[in-house]
């Protein structure tokens, strides 16, 4: 039997939504929205369930729906407590009918069928199911079997409160590490994020368990702060569901700049500054609620009291895991104390108290005055950078704001939003990630971060390689200046001011002027050609400051987001140490540049007229390979072979019918296949062969999960380079990816370096990376009767970085050669293309 839904009892959200995005009240548009359901609920239950189930059955709201926060696209949570599982049972079909008519009206319906004694269990796999009942809300129904359950709520909520707690606190850590355990994401999840909607009602959720009576249950109050907070997230949120159109809760950068336009914010990346400031209240209270309702559940807490009490001395004392100050008034008589309590935290991993935290604080404005006055500071915080647990200290003195007390040269960048489109987080917490991230390489015991690790462990005092990473990105609250020399101006005022002496001064600025060299000559240099190891070794200058600054890359490259520092990029990085490390030391490298083919002939045929980069790029095992893939191609004139590196895949292709284009066959037809192509090389030795090989990622595992996808790869490429198929055709239904927003839109950029190398122009092309465009590229320098030497590639979000080693007859690019060769490749560049 079809159900006919009467046009006046379904959901109409917009006449709401216009209201709100006129006034911004996401409170009115919560209760409205909630009142709309409420009698649509109630209309359906009186129709379809009650003349089913006129007693033992009552309707509940739960969850977001319980408390009256209804967001517009949100999901409506409905329980159906039935008196019994057998009067559920027999209710199967008008529970159906009822869910039915509510869908039909636009809700998207989240139910749970349950009687009282299953909602008084604890479920350690359903732990929404317990959560979601603290916000229960009669609607209608059998009212004495609602009472029945508020009457046992309190008491089941006593005794499993340590169960309960157990089960959120999974709950949340999980989600909390999920993003990384910060709140500082540049296009946040105002929902699920650190310091979001959930950690609010979390606050809540943790406060309604200290409550006994029913008659306080649902009624927990948080503070005038965080509620405040809770209304810029929840317009926040409100405002992205009616843009979207459906539940959606990402704060992009599109996003950050409708709304700012919605409601004449001004700049998008200013008033981003509040939602963090928001966002740090919530999280900090979240966090202080759940651990000490941890500490207070935990049975295992009294075995550590007695021996972290151990740890305490004169100044400080430890109570359930966190250090106090055993009279806070020392520091209004002595600041240089709270130097002592960090330097406390960084010695034995110990977390401040929230009572030192806020006692702290409520004197920032003396400590600040303290500091800013030239003293010798720099002997205890250098001492404190090398202790096991640094990062936690720094990270603490940022919290309280010690960090800008000490350092107003860093105020600019506190929750600052830089959009390039690849960072993930504000440029103040991808500074606090970069010094974890350094300090865990303390741990690697395992390639390919093992070798940072002994270059960490070499370094008995780091102070300086700590202080360079505190300042390397304290430019960027600077426009107009330029990060790099506004950085070096910065940490020069404060080096002063703490009186650093003047060899570790120089080393500290020396990092900030070079710390983007490494990941610059990765990106878009060849690591294999003599001048670019020497132009680097130039400017490094020394193996120790070498060793600092490949620490520094790594910390500052893996910082950028969780997934940049791939073991690939590891490898790339500890390579090139190695080989500007050579290059320093005048020893290995200058043999290899020298070593002169030998061998049986046929080798030393194989490799004359290969450029000596061939040799330097590979190893003896990969040579006999490559000697062998050229012999199965001789019946056929191609061959191709495919392996799996420890990261990535590698193809190398040989054969001798060279032609225009051939390259970029073979880039076009990886890129058919959805991979990512990290870096490629191109060869040819005297005889005429040509041996390219091309290093890409497998990014959604379809080699790995499919194993005949490689024999598939691998023939299609033989018959695109056979001129079989034409590869055109294989990238003609490639999806495009998502554009970046219209204030993101990437104009591309060609340059043309021709004293990079001693034989070849590097071109380097930066534009908005899509399918096909390697492919596009290298067809263009082909069509321009170029050669191609050598490419590398990167990829920064939807930025793709391509620098070609490219000649023509032989030689460097002439200067009237360039020109029409730019005008190829801008064309080429052309998302539209």
């Amino acid at each position: 039997m079809t159900t006919v839904v009467n046009p006046h009892s379904s959901i109409n959200p917009a006449t709401i939504q216009q209201a709100f995005l006129a006034s911004g009240d996401s409170g009115t548009a919560l209760a409205e929205r909630t009142a709309q359901v409420d009698h649509l609920v109630m209309e359906a239950a009186a129709a379809l369930l009650f003349p089913a189930a006129p007693a033992g059955l009552a309707v509940l709201a739960v969850g977001g729906y319980g408390r009256r926060q209804l967001f517009p696209y949100s999901d409506v949570d409905v329980l159906l407590l039935f008196d019994s599982e057998k009067l559920a049972v027999a209710n199967k079909e008008a529970i159906s009918a009822f869910l039915q008519r509510l869908w039909d009206a636009g809700m998207r319906m989240s139910h749970s069928v349950r009687t009282p004694g299953e909602c008084t269990e604890v479920h350690d796999q359903n732990i929404e199911l317990n959560v979601s009942l603290l916000d229960q809300r009669y609607l209608a129904g059998d009212r004495a079997l609602y009472a029945r359950l508020v009457e046992k709520m309190p008491r089941f909520i006593t005794g499993n409160r340590d169960a309960l707690i157990r089960n959120l606190s999974q709950l949340t850590r999980e989600r909390h590490a999920k993003y990384a355990n910060t709140f500082y994401h540049l296009e946040p999840n105002v929902k699920e994020t650190p310091g979001g909607l959930r950690d609010y009602q979390l606050i809540c959720w943790l406060s309604q368990m200290r409550e006994t009576e029913a008659s306080r249950l649902g009624t927990a109050d948080p503070a005038p702060e965080l509620r405040q907070a809770f209304r810029f997230l929840g317009r926040l949120r409100c405002y992205l569901h009616c843009q979207a159109g459906r539940d959606h809760n990402v704060l992009s950068y599109e996003a950050q700049d409708a709304a700012a336009e919605q409601w004449q914010m001004g700049d998008a990346a200013h008033w981003m500054r509040e939602y963090y400031r928001h966002a740090r209240a919530i999280y900090r209270a979240a966090i202080r609620q759940l651990e000490t309702n941890e500490a207070q559940s935990s049975s295992l807490f009294a075995q550590f009291r007695d021996w972290r009490s151990r740890l305490a001395n004169a100044d400080f004392s430890v109570h359930r895991e966190r250090a106090h100050f055993r009279s806070p008034q020392a520091l209004d008589a002595e600041p240089e104390v709270v130097l002592r309590f960090f330097e406390f935290m960084a010695r034995h991993g110990i977390r401040a108290s929230f009572e030192a935290e806020q006692q702290i604080e409520a004197r920032r404005s003396r400590l600040r005055a303290y500091f800013t006055e030239p003293r010798p500071v720099w002997p205890a915080l250098s001492a404190m950078f090398s202790l096991p647990h640094a990062p936690l200290a720094v990270r603490a003195m940022h919290d309280t704001g010690v960090l800008t007390a000490m350092f107003p040269e860093m105020e600019q960048i506190e929750c600052l939003v830089v959009r390039d489109f690849y960072h993930r987080y504000t440029v103040d917490e991808h500074t606090l990630v970069a010094l974890q991230n350094l300090w865990s390489l303390r741990d690697a015991d395992e390639l390919p971060l093992k070798p940072y690790g002994d270059l960490l462990r070499e370094m008995p005092r780091p102070g300086a390689l700590v202080f360079a990473l505190l300042f390397h990105d304290s430019g960027k609250g600077s426009p107009g200046e330029g990060h790099v020399n506004a950085s070096m101006r910065l940490a020069q005022s404060a080096m002063a001011r703490i009186q650093v002496p003047p060899h570790e001064r120089e080393n500290i600025l020396f990092l900030i002027r070079r710390h983007l060299e490494l990941s610059a000559a990765m990106q878009a240099r060849d690591l294999f050609d003599p001048q670019t190891l020497r132009d680097v070794a130039h400017q490094v200058e020394t193996v120790e400051r070498l060793k600092a600054l490949t620490l520094l890359t790594y910390a500052d490259i893996s910082a950028v987001n969780p997934s940049v520092m791939t073991p690939w990029r590891a490898e790339q990085l500890w390579q090139l140490y190695l080989m500007v490390y050579n290059e320093l030391t005048r020893e290995l490298e200058t043999e290899r540049i020298e070593i002169d083919p030998s061998g049986p002939p046929g080798r030393q045929e194989f490799l004359r007229g290969f450029p000596t980069r061939y040799i330097r790029t590979h190893s003896e095992t990969e040579i006999d390979e490559h000697m062998m893939l050229e012999e199965r191609s001789r019946k056929r004139g191609v061959g191709v072979e495919i392996r799996r590196l420890e990261s990535a895949y590698q193809l190398t292709m040989v054969t001798t019918a060279d032609r225009p284009g051939l390259f970029a066959a073979v880039a076009g037809t990886l890129s058919s296949f959805g991979m990512n192509i990290l870096k490629a090389e191109a060869f040819s030795n005297r005889r005429g062969l040509i041996l390219d090989t091309f290093t890409f990622a497998d990014l959604t595992r379809t080699l790995e999960l499919n194993p005949t996808e490689v024999d598939r790869l691998r023939t299609t490429t033989e018959r695109v380079i056979a001129g079989k198929i034409d590869v055109k055709e294989l990238l003609r239904n490639r999806p495009k990816p998502a554009l970046p927003s219209r204030s993101a839109r990437i104009a591309a950029r060609v340059v043309f370096d021709s004293e990079a190398s001693g034989t070849a122009t590097l071109v380097e092309i930066v534009a908005e990376d899509r399918p096909g465009l390697l492919y596009d590229l290298a067809s263009a320098i082909a069509a321009n009767g170029c050669n191609i030497e050598v490419v590398l590639i990167d990829t920064q979000a939807h930025k793709a970085i391509d620098v070609f080693y490219v000649t023509k007859g032989g030689k460097k690019l002439e200067t009237d050669q360039k020109q029409p060769l730019e005008a190829a490749l801008r064309r080429a560049c052309d998302p539209a293309g």
